[in-house]
């Protein structure tokens, strides 16, 4: 009938009588929310930014006018770039891992790489002396570290996600087990050191940044880089990953394929991680928990940044609060892992299950 009349209004309850709206879709649900994101993202890098900076000149024993007052800061860098290393593979390589096996409980952890940390240093000592264990530092042991996690994961992969029956859920069971198998070994081998072996040996279990050494940053920075390029330019398929095996097939993604590729980056920044610092078991996992919260999307693009930020401040914070504020530089990673073990089972008892 409005069509008939001219200049008649549209009919009250008719699609006509609706203004037009503009469909899109975005990473987030509305500008609110969008600027809410971009104002915690700038403050959490300048928060991390703050803290580094306290780490170098805070309570330097050296003034500024002294000439050993750089070669002091130059030392503390070191850790700042641990710390900064750290922070990339962890909140990457969690939130990641996450995704693919569409589980905000479990971390890369499982796949045992602290356990094979800790038995190749256990295994050093055990076999060879403290003489060979003191000595087996510097490069080539790092690059040994790194390549016997990758290689035992790659080998994983392999043979658990190429098989007809080849699933995640396999994949997480077996690398459970093997985390469990050795970490048994070594702990049977530590059981048989001598007092001053032992005490030895806990330097190395521990994580801290103490333990990285510059000589390994120009191995680990373009390594880690690479991986973190790759999966920041792989955020969409992960996107297109995190909705499962069968919708992402439907939708015409190569769902196997994009796991082992995921898969192979993950393991390069955890073992990277591991090896440079130390084992961090709940560390991704408190990154990754408060990512979640922080960021209001599912759009990795944006997840990655501020998984990042948060992780990068955490560490850093640590750092400070404990270095300076109750002189206890030893305690951080425990600290870390504590906070991260009570949010494990915080997040486990609210929802009930894995």
């Amino acid at each position: 009938m409005s069509e008939l009349i001219p200049n008649h209004p549209p009919l009250v309850g008719t699609d006509a009588a609706l203004p037009r709206r503009r469909r899109a879709a975005g990473a987030f649900r509305t500008p609110k929310e969008a600027k809410q994101y971009w104002i915690l993202l700038v403050t959490l890098l300048l928060l991390g930014l703050l803290a580094a900076y306290g780490l170098l000149v805070y309570n330097n024993p050296v003034p500024v006018t002294s000439p050993s007052f750089v070669p002091v800061v130059r030392r503390r860098t070191v850790a700042i770039v641990a710390m900064l290393i750290a922070a990339v593979c962890q909140s990457l390589a969690t939130v990641s891992f996450q995704s693919i096996t569409n589980n905000r409980i479990i971390t890369p952890s499982l796949l045992g790489f602290e356990a094979l940390y800790s038995t190749i240093h256990t295994g050093t000592l055990f076999f060879f002396g403290a003489a060979a264990f003191v000595n087996f530092s510097g490069v080539d042991s790092f690059l040994y570290q790194v390549a016997a996690m990758v290689v035992m994961c790659l080998i994983l992969y392999g043979w658990l996600l190429s098989g007809k029956y080849g699933n995640l859920q396999i994949l997480l069971l077996v690398g459970i087990i093997l985390g469990t198998g050795l970490g048994s070994v070594s702990a049977f081998m530590r059981r048989v050191l001598a007092p001053s072996e032992f005490d030895l040996l806990q330097t190395r279990l521990f994580a801290s940044v103490n333990n990285a050494d510059a000589a390994y940053f120009p191995i680990a920075i373009p390594i880690v880089g690479v991986a973190a390029f790759l999966l920041l330019t792989h955020a969409r398929r992960l996107n297109l990953l995190s909705l499962g095996r069968e919708v992402s097939t439907s939708l015409g993604g190569r769902h196997k394929a994009g796991v082992i590729y995921t898969l192979v980056l993950v393991s390069i920044l955890m073992a990277v991680s591991t090896a440079l610092v130390g084992p961090l078991t709940f560390y991704g996992f408190l990154v990754a928990t408060l990512t979640y919260q922080a960021a209001q999307t599912y759009d990795h693009r944006y997840v990655f940044p501020m998984a990042f930020a948060i992780a990068f401040v955490i560490i850093t914070g640590a750092y400070f609060i404990m270095n300076h504020v109750f002189h206890a530089q030893g305690v951080v990673s425990i600290i870390i892992e504590l906070f991260g073990g009570i949010l494990f089972l915080i997040v486990i008892l609210k929802r009930g299950s894995l």
